[in-house]
């Protein structure tokens, strides 16, 4: 953000450094990371992780003309996607239209060494965009691949509409829905649903969230579990 400097003093305004030009020191270039801690990685509903901890995290670019660009990893089950890690990467374009946000990308879920169901891998290729205004959010993303390695399921898309909330004092309160759909008979489409308490101290984050799905057993997990069952995922998380 360019900052303006102001003078003190008319004594100031008057010497000879005062019209002097100052350089320009702001960057169009911004670089973050972060990194977070959660009992359970919930994926549009679904457990990633068999229900138990992951630890993630990410780096991300962004130009100030608005393109981006991003990587995000998080370790999962190997039952579910035949590896133990995710590494998504993504990029994109993000303006505002005065009180309107627009974001638009394409998204890849990496799994090395992974193995689908009928042979291939389990990658995962979307474009997505979304819309903002004040606290609410709609987003839609298309499946360019098979989703996740089900067989025949090119084309699939989901819905994500989301609210957050500023409670003050660090305080906030998110809700989301979202609407899966596959194009393929055998799996058809499914709702998951989220509402979340956070509280930010400086660069933490700290969120208790309860997670569900209309389908809990889409698939189960390999102890036997409804990977889409209600549950409780706390995380905390820190921005750098």
């Amino acid at each position: 953000m360019k900052k303006l400097l102001l003078a003190a003093t008319l004594s100031v305004l008057l010497s000879p450094a005062a019209f002097a030009a100052t350089p320009d020191t702001t960057s169009p270039h911004s670089f973050s990371a972060n990194v977070n801690l959660t009992n359970d990685y919930r994926f549009r509903g679904y457990s990633q992780t068999n229900m138990r901890p992951a630890i993630q995290g990410g780096f991300d670019y962004a130009h100030a003309s608005g393109f981006y660009l991003g990587n995000w990893n998080s370790n999962v089950a190997d039952e579910v996607f035949g590896n133990d890690i995710e590494m998504d990467v993504y990029g994109g374009y993000s303006t505002t239209f005065g009180n309107i946000g627009l974001d638009t990308g394409l998204l890849y879920y990496y799994y090395p060494g992974s193995e689908a169901i009928k042979g291939g891998n389990v990658d995962n290729a979307e474009l997505y965009v979304g819309l903002s205004y004040g606290p609410f959010s709609a987003k839609y993303s298309h499946g360019l691949t098979d989703f996740f390695g089900v067989p025949d399921s090119k084309n699939n898309f989901y819905i994500d509409l989301g609210a957050e909330f500023d409670l003050g004092d660090g305080w906030g309160v998110n809700a989301h829905v979202g609407y899966q759909k596959l194009k393929n008979d055998d799996f058809g489409d499914y709702l998951d649903y989220k509402l979340g308490l956070t509280k930010a101290i400086d660069n933490w984050t700290l969120e208790a969230a309860v997670v569900s799905t209309n389908k809990k057993d889409w698939y189960q997990t390999s102890k036997g579990h409804d990977a889409g069952r209600p549950g409780i995922v706390v995380s905390v998380a820190h921005a750098f």
